[in-house]
């Protein structure tokens, strides 16, 4: 990614759009001055990616989707769906340390308010998820938490097929897991983010300097459940849970 950036930078686009920590830290790296529309799913302040929401500062704005930050809540809602789990097994980047570093805080707390069990396994190649999934059948955890990665968003068909083969329930962050056969999702609409990206890329084109679009945080947010998979799980989804549901997938 920064070869990339740096081969942008030399072609002196008019701005760059980025999706993820890694391409934004690439392209912020690599140029001061060429306007980046990012979108991240942690907040940009801590990650110094804006100054303030309001004021970006620099040459660089973009969405926050809150992904990463809705960590806990999505395992609140694993716990309502399988009420007896007690061990989680939750992936790890680690080549996207900032992001993992939020969620991982978030899931660990959550966890202990609600007497859980995790267990990190780090990945960030598909052999080191079917090798971790194989790790799996040996520790017997009662469910799969899947971060916020660009990587694992990715890679989201062979995570989703790997749960429902080793029969274990897991959790996504992106309704583009349940559509391929996840279990369940809850995080804001990715989709709509890049559109927001695309609106700001268009602005910046028109004139707008970043330091005066303030950053847009998503204030919506879904959840997916995958009824065939839970079936297939032989799950049975609360009553409760179906009600909070935005869309179930038969």
């Amino acid at each position: 990614m920064p070869e990339l950036a740096a081969d942008l930078v030399r072609r002196k686009v008019a701005v760059i759009a980025t999706g993820g920590p890694p391409a934004t830290f690439a392209a912020q790296a690599a140029t001061a001055t060429i306007p980046i529309a990012f979108l991240v799913a942690d907040d940009p302040v801590p990650l110094r990616l804006a100054v303030s929401l309001s004021r970006p500062g620099n040459n660089m704005t973009g969405i926050n989707v809150f992904n990463a930050e809705v960590a806990a809540k999505r395992l609140e809602l694993l716990r309502d769906l399988v009420p007896g789990i007690t061990r989680i097994a939750v992936f790890v980047n680690p080549a996207d340390p900032e992001m993992m570093e939020t969620q991982l805080r978030d899931v660990g707390t959550a966890a202990r308010a609600m007497g859980l069990h995790i267990q990190t396994h780090d990945a960030n190649t598909s052999a080191e998820i079917d090798a971790a999934f194989k790790a799996f059948g040996r520790e017997r955890p009662d469910a799969v938490f899947v971060p916020t990665s660009p990587f694992f968003n990715g890679r989201r068909v062979q995570l989703a097929q790997l749960a429902a083969f080793h029969h274990l329930p897991a959790t996504y962050a992106l309704r583009d897991y349940a559509e391929v056969g996840g279990l369940m999702s809850y995080g804001s609409n990715i989709v709509d983010g890049y559109r927001q990206v695309g609106i700001y890329v268009g602005r910046v084109l028109k004139g707008a300097k970043p330091t005066d679009l303030p950053i847009v945080q998503a204030n919506k947010f879904e959840l997916v459940i995958n009824m065939q998979t839970a079936r297939m799980l032989d799950l049975v989804v609360p009553p409760s849970l179906l009600a909070l549901a935005d869309e179930v997938i038969e």
